[in-house]
């Protein structure tokens, strides 16, 4: 059991960092892209708010954790609370992340980790116990924050930029450039406290279920019956999220801020408050959205408010895909490599 939980937390910390390396650049892809910091800074930048939005947000509201621990059920077919077979098949989840996560960086895509994770650990929960390991009501709040992610950056994307170009009308440009590079730092960092916010969370909540299944007693709950996060759990995953930032993801920037769409500095500010508003509303009301679709859906309505042909469609088709294949492509890996993992251990 022991081992086992050893290999859990390797595997757990392995995702956070790769969520670090291939999911956080998204938040300083515009910021790069338009020169207003360079890669190295604007990384350091992320850092330092991925770590504070995880703690702040996780202070006010650790919803978004709830939601994450509560939508699979490993407590079936008689293993029950700290079941050995529990321990297994989230390492196998784990595994499985990793793997689709590496795959897709490599190629340059911008995929949801937030999305693996949920398909991962549910693909885990029905090789261990059936469909009867999914709660269907907390997997709604994600077919809930799929549309917000993606409808509503779009939406918030466009309408940003329609009223800046409004209100700025009129303006110099080298005044309005002036404006707008200290508004995107600003922007940057938002999209990084917000990043922080909403996969600090997520992880968090499936690290504690795997503490949980080891020893029910080691895990905190609060009077609403829902894990409570400790600090140190914070402080760890933001440093592991930042040591994987730190690692690089220029890949992932060039896609998002340079291939999709060519910005103003304007422009890369409208995306990144967009995205942040649309992110701080679903921390607040717990629904788990992916900050890869909010963002990238963000630039793309940015640059359809200019004109449809501003957007790079070739580029967003091949995200869209990956965005579809991620649920059933990773829960079907974490799925077998769960029955993999069972036979072995």
């Amino acid at each position: 059991m022991t081992l086992t939980l050893i290999i859990v937390v390797v595997l757990m910390l392995g995702v956070i960092f790769v969520n670090g390396w291939t999911d956080a650049p998204n938040a300083i892809a515009t910021v790069v892209s338009t020169r207003v910091m360079s890669p190295g800074r604007a990384v350091r930048m992320a850092i330092v708010f991925n770590f504070l939005g995880a703690l702040v947000m996780t202070m006010i509201s650790s919803k978004v954790a709830a939601t994450l621990s509560n939508m699979v059920n490993f407590e079936v077919e008689g293993f029950k609370g700290g079941g050995n077979m529990a321990l297994i098949v989230l390492a196998a989840a784990m595994f499985s992340i990793v793997l689709w996560a590496v795959a897709a960086w490599s190629f340059g895509i911008p995929t949801s980790e937030s999305h693996a994770l949920i398909a991962g650990v549910s693909g885990a929960a029905i090789a261990l116990g059936g469909y009867k390991g999914i709660n269907l009501g907390e997997w709604g709040k994600v077919l809930i924050g799929l549309v917000i992610s993606s409808v509503l950056g779009f939406v918030m994307g466009y309408a940003t930029t329609k009223l800046i170009e409004l209100l700025f009308r009129g303006t110099k440009r080298a005044t309005a450039n002036k404006v707008f590079t200290g508004g995107q730092a600003f922007g940057a960092a938002a999209m990084a406290f917000m990043h922080g916010a909403q996969d600090g969370q997520k992880f968090m909540g499936t690290f504690l279920l795997g503490i949980y299944f080891y020893k029910a007693d080691l895990v905190s709950r609060g009077v609403d019956g829902n894990f409570v996060v400790p600090f140190w759990l914070i402080v760890v995953c933001s440093l592991v999220m930042g040591l994987g930032t730190s690692v690089g993801g220029y890949k992932i920037i060039k896609t998002v801020g340079m291939d999709m769409v060519k910005l103003e500095r304007y422009q890369g500010f409208a995306a990144d408050i967009a995205a942040s508003l649309c992110l701080l509303f679903s921390s607040l009301t717990g629904i788990p959205v992916s900050t890869t679709h909010t963002k990238t859906t963000a630039i793309m309505g940015v640059g359809a408010s200019k004109r449809l042909k501003a957007v790079n469609w070739g580029v967003a088709k091949e995200m869209v895909w990956a965005w579809v294949l991620t649920f059933p492509g990773c829960g079907l890996i974490a799925y077998l490599m769960s029955k993999l993992f069972m036979q072995i251990f």
